[in-house]
């Protein structure tokens, strides 16, 4: 397997575990991942929220972690990397609004590049407009929005993941053994025990 370069898309209050796991994870097996956001150079942080499904309408909130970037977004050259990876949490709520971060996502579907979005990480999609047609999941309050932007809302487990062509997708961190084996299998990353 030879080694991809994996952009991680992430931002200020973003869900802490859908932004160190994925981060760490596929490091772990061999990719190389530039973590990146708007505004902020490698070495600066992005604060991290914790989310928690605790009997409310919707997830609870407490402060996460301090994650450190490790590569500047105004560097970035999208034809350098192999894939787009996308934290969810409150990130994407605002991403979603920067012209750059549109064009990015849209650059990376274009290419037909694999993208693995969680969470809130549809918001990005639905706003970049890359997703009519396609069958994404999300957190169920981001519905709505894959609808709207002509998706196919897959309404699957909060453990669960689902693949349409290069778009791997997840409700929630509860999925993230199933939503980075799929996305795994879409790099080509093979892990032999």
């Amino acid at each position: 397997m030879a080694a991809k370069k994996i952009l991680f898309l992430t931002g200020d209050f973003a869900e802490d575990y859908e932004t160190m796991v994925p981060f760490q994870a596929l490091k772990a097996v061999g990719h190389r991942v530039d973590a990146v956001c708007p505004g902020k150079r490698a070495g600066e942080r992005v604060k991290t929220a914790i989310h928690d499904f605790e009997g409310d309408q919707t997830y609870t909130e407490k402060p996460g972690h301090q994650f450190t970037l490790n590569a500047t977004f105004d560097d970035v050259v999208p034809s350098q990397y192999d894939a787009l990876a996308i934290a969810g949490g409150r990130a994407p709520e605002y991403l979603r609004l920067n012209p750059k971060v549109i064009e990015l996502v849209r650059q990376f579907a274009g290419s037909n590049k694999p993208i693995a979005a969680i969470c809130h990480a549809a918001q990005l999609l639905a706003a970049a407009d890359v997703i009519r047609g396609k069958r994404i999941s999300a957190y169920p309050a981001c519905a709505p929005e894959v609808k709207l932007a002509g998706g196919d809302y897959a309404d699957i487990p909060v453990d669960a993941a689902i693949t349409d062509g290069n778009f791997v997708t997840a409700p929630a961190w509860p999925a993230h053994p199933e939503w980075l084996r799929q996305f795994l299998v879409v790099l080509g990353t093979r892990i032999e025990l």
